[in-house]
């Protein structure tokens, strides 16, 4: 079994998010293995139709068993956000402690949910890192499919491919339609694959509105669905003034590339180094590391990026409480030279404090001139202040 980064405190009670398919019960049977845990899976339709007329069952069960339990598990509790007035009342009264998994903390707090008013930490889950899956990493194979569990189990190609076109089929059919996130289904069908092949790129949320056929505002709410149900989330614009104009619009990068590549219909269509498309996966696939090993090893990091109206663009901004600022740039390359830094080095003047790097596919670590070029993975370690062992090259 591939051990997790995520390791939340066996002291306290939890929230873990993340997407459907990061594996989150399957990481909750191993951290509570040698514990006695009373489990309740509100996937199973029965159960969370009882306890939706009942709650005070579920109250009830756990009473009759307080001596017998150390945890207790819900697992999809916004399935039933009824059940935490009584999550609540155990953790006070009784000192039960709970994990408990979701698909978003945004839908059930619009849900007017008690979110236990901070008894309970906030863990996230997301798909495998490149330090958890360690020397069975393999870049094209990760950019091709992505890193799911049940992708990265899989043993041939036919049921990754599989695997993630039923995954987007079920997303639409068990997150968009069964919770009622929007009124009408087919709108949102032509929106999915339009929003893959958005991702990397900055938003025209009037031109997608004209692709897909409804107004500005409805396709706004459907990006905020896709990060409610944590299948992305929107990289802003740097906020802070320079003397270039920037522009506004944020971008967005899907939690996955093999859900990205399934959503686009592109399974199918391979990535060739050296061509448009890998380059553009490439960038994908640094971002949402950087953004998953920040959250695991609890850095308070915000992203951004940067684009002026004269086409000079950051890929990367991260903002480090106590640190200097970090502009990053991303190739694909593997082999980078002086060329590669022109955009990080039309802004050394407006960020004169800011350390530079350059990531990317090269695996000589040099400097030039005021940038670092660093091999991507190396990069994202130094940049996190993560300290780490041998790293894969494969």
């Amino acid at each position: 079994m591939i051990k997790r980064l995520i390791n939340p405190l066996k002291q306290k009670s939890f929230f873990l998010f993340g997407a459907r398919g990061v594996g989150k019960s399957t990481f909750l049977k191993e951290h509570f293995k040698n514990q006695r845990v009373l489990w309740f899976d509100l996937l199973d339709a029965e159960l969370e139709d009882r306890f939706t007329l009942y709650p005070k069952e579920f109250y009830t069960q756990i009473s009759g068993q307080l001596k017998k339990i150390e945890w207790v598990v819900i697992d999809e509790v916004q399935k039933c956000p009824k059940l935490l007035n009584y999550v609540q009342k155990l953790m006070v009264e009784d000192k039960i402690k709970f994990a408990l998994t979701g698909s978003s903390a945004r839908r059930l707090k619009q849900k007017g949910t008690n979110l236990l008013a901070g008894r309970a930490l906030v863990e996230s889950l997301y798909p495998f890192t490149f330090l958890e899956l360690g020397d069975s990493f393999n870049l094209q194979q990760v950019l091709q499919t992505g890193s799911l569990p049940e992708v990265v189990t899989s043993s041939t190609p036919e049921e990754m491919n599989g695997f993630l076109r039923s995954y987007v089929l079920n997303y639409l059919k068990l997150e968009i339609q069964a919770e009622q996130w929007v009124r009408k289904l087919d709108p949102f069908r032509r929106f999915l694959p339009i929003a893959a092949q958005m991702n990397t790129k900055i938003l025209n949320y009037t031109n997608i509105a004209q692709d897909v056929g409804v107004d500005t505002t409805t396709i706004q709410s459907y990006f905020d669905i896709l990060e409610d149900t944590l299948l992305g989330v929107r990289l802003p614009a740097y906020a802070r003034s320079i003397r270039k104009q920037q522009r506004k619009a944020p971008k967005f990068y899907f939690f996955d590339s093999g859900v990205k590549r399934a959503a686009e219909r592109a399974l199918d269509v391979p990535l060739t180094p050296g061509t448009y498309g890998f380059g553009e996966a490439f960038e994908h696939l640094v971002f949402v590391e950087l953004f998953r090993l920040a959250q695991y090893f609890k850095k308070d990091y915000e992203f951004s990026y940067l684009l002026t109206k004269d086409g000079a663009e950051i890929d990367l901004i991260v903002d480090r409480p106590g640190k200097p600022l970090c502009l990053i740039e991303i190739k694909s390359k593997d082999r980078v030279d002086e060329r590669d830094i022109k955009n990080l080095s039309h802004f050394q003047g407006d960020f004169k404090k800011a350390d530079f790097f350059l990531l990317s596919n090269d695996p000589n670590t040099k400097r030039i001139a005021s940038v670092q070029a660093l091999p991507w993975r190396e990069g994202i370690l130094e940049i996190l202040g993560i300290k780490s062992g041998p790293i894969s090259r494969s």
